[in-house]
């Protein structure tokens, strides 16, 4: 802060001073972009102070693929010279460049039904969704199947992973929010029904497997409020009249003209 009250700048802080000399040399900057043709080199754009007799060029690119990059050239000149040297070309996008999406692990862009026959998908030693199978699991299906066989799987699904899993089925395409569970009857639900098979364990009282040749969920696990039209308590409804309440009818032409006698007393 100086005497008169007022804050200071360190010069680090301070905008740099476009070098006047550095800024003329529009046509140096473009002859160094040598990488492409002449031509894929559009109009000059600006010219942008990065230091003291530091200078960035930015001229516009034509190359195909590349709208909206640039191609920066950045010159200096050594302090009472005026002879301008190249720094660096490089081609860098603008603020409306067309990019590449951003790069993601292979394990984010997996998507279900990518492996296909002969895919080896490896899964991580220290995945979330997987715990050891000796650790004593709080699902009752687990540690049934651990006794009677002596000996358990080597990971099991942990809490996150089941409740990942549980919230994937129920959002998906067999869950109650599915486009055929909402037009289906409001009664017509897969827990009542009798061909769905519960499945073992923690996820028993949410989801289990169709069993119906009919149903479009076949063999697919559902949830207990998904519905479908192929309910097991769907009875057909027949249009026909019960023998007792169907109405007398009279064929004239079959009528058997048959006579009677006096009747003797």
């Amino acid at each position: 802060m100086g005497n008169n009250g007022r804050v200071t700048r360190p010069a680090s802080a301070r905008a740099a001073r476009l070098d006047q000399v550095c800024a003329a040399a529009v046509d140096v900057a473009r002859d160094a972009i040598t990488e492409v043709d002449p031509s894929d080199v559009g109009d000059h754009l600006q010219a942008v102070a990065e230091g003291d007799r530091l200078v960035t060029h930015y001229f516009e690119c034509r190359l195909a693929g590349y709208r909206g990059w640039r191609w920066a050239v950045t010159v200096t000149r050594v302090p009472r010279s005026r002879t301008v040297t190249i720094c660096e070309t490089v081609l860098l996008p603008g603020p409306d460049a067309l990019l590449a999406p951003g790069w993601l692990p292979w394990q984010e862009r997996l998507k279900p039904g990518d492996l296909g026959p002969g895919d080896l998908l490896p899964t991580p030693s220290d995945d979330e969704r997987l715990q050891p199978g000796y650790l004593l699991s709080d699902d009752p299906a687990v540690e049934e199947t651990g006794w009677e066989l002596g000996l358990g799987r080597a990971r099991v699904l942990s809490r996150e992973g089941r409740a990942d899993t549980a919230q994937r089925w129920y959002d998906g395409e067999h869950g109650p929010s599915a486009a055929i569970s909402v037009s289906a009857p409001r009664a017509a639900r897969c827990g009542s029904c009798g061909f769905y098979l519960p499945l073992a364990g923690a996820l028993r009282q949410a989801f289990g497997a169709c069993g119906n040749f009919y149903a479009p969920d076949d063999g697919r696990v559902v949830s207990a409020d998904h519905g479908c039209g192929a309910h097991s308590e769907t009875l057909i409804e027949t249009g026909e009249s019960p023998v007792e309440e169907m109405p007398t009818v009279y064929d004239d032409s079959a009528v058997e003209a048959v006579p009677v006698s006096p009747a003797t007393t």
